[in-house]
């Protein structure tokens, strides 16, 4: 199932009401994660995509205000932005300040909420905001540094922030290989060893992935990569049993890593846990997802599901 919403019940549902252009489910989903702050921005964001072609976040925010349609709309007006920058088009700069404004008001109606402020930092590499970067860098990249010291003031570990503040560096979107090897080197050896963080840079492996590379297949082979992967498994992966959802995008980026490992083991383990569930990402980075996933399942040793 391609359905990021997963086994988020809530979620699933509040997403069929927003489509049929109803809020008052979208509320209540978000209203019961002020304080867990990875559901949040996690249900935020998924509704905030079902929301982004209709006028149901402008709405909800005029007819009834409060901090989650204003999250909403703040989530809504990031995402027209980053699609019209990556579209090309004129209208970007303009949607660019409108979603900063509507993220600046989220952030007011509850300031203990990172999720506005980790809307801030998607919006970053469109204005190309350039801090120094702290000392312990080997290219000590710039980059919107301080904006993401603040949300780690608020969630030191918070998910997004980091998958948002290392994608700034990325060369599609005008940083360089060097230095989004660099932050997600310093990210995920900050992060405990629990953490999904350690997951960065695998990351960025599947962004610098070049098919016409010599071997450009066996690089998870190599002793760092396949070290890195299962270390991962061993240390993180046994806590998502505890999780309130599950953390499908992770799991993928897992399974995938200990898969092109040639970890058939471990990544049977880790697409088991995944259920019927399923990302595009990182799949669609080596062809058709489906048939990427299809054929990773197989070679594990695993039924296909139904696509659904």
């Amino acid at each position: 199932m391609w359905s990021p919403a997963a086994d988020d019940r809530v979620l699933a549902r509040a997403c069929m009401d927003v489509r049929a252009g109803r809020y008052f489910s979208a509320h209540e989903a978000l209203k019961e994660t002020r304080d867990d702050y990875e559901v949040r921005a996690h249900r935020s964001l998924v509704l905030a995509s079902v929301a982004a072609d209709s006028d149901l976040a402008e709405r909800w925010l005029s007819e009834e205000p409060g901090p989650e349609a204003a999250l909403l709309w703040a989530r809504v007006a990031m995402l027209r932005a980053l699609r019209m920058a990556d579209a090309g088009d004129q209208r970007q700069r303009a949607l660019t300040r409108i979603a900063r404004t509507a993220c600046e008001r989220a952030a007011k109606e509850l300031p203990e909420d990172p999720t506005p402020w980790v809307a801030q930092l998607a919006l970053a590499r469109l204005d190309g905001l350039k801090d120094p970067a702290p000392q312990g860098l080997l290219t000590a990249p710039p980059g919107p540094w301080r904006l993401f010291s603040h949300i780690l003031r608020l969630d030191a570990w918070h998910r997004e922030a980091h998958h948002r503040f290392l994608s700034f560096f990325f060369a599609r979107h005008g940083g360089s290989s060097g230095a989004s090897w660099d932050v997600a080197a310093f990210l995920s050896q900050r992060a405990p060893t629990g953490s999904p963080l350690r997951l960065l840079p695998l990351v960025v492996l599947v962004e610098d992935y070049d098919p016409s590379a010599l071997l450009a297949d066996r690089t998870w082979e190599q002793p760092p990569w396949a070290a890195t992967a299962m270390s991962v498994h061993r240390n993180w992966f046994p806590r998502v049993a505890d999780y309130r959802f599950t953390p499908v995008l992770d799991l993928a980026y897992l399974a995938h890593a200990l898969f092109m490992a040639k970890r058939e083991f471990e990544a049977r383990e880790v697409l088991t846990a995944m259920g019927p569930y399923a990302s595009r990402m990182p799949w669609s980075v080596f062809g058709d997802p489906a048939e990427q996933l299809t054929k990773a399942r197989r070679s594990c040793g695993l039924p296909v599901p139904h696509n659904a």
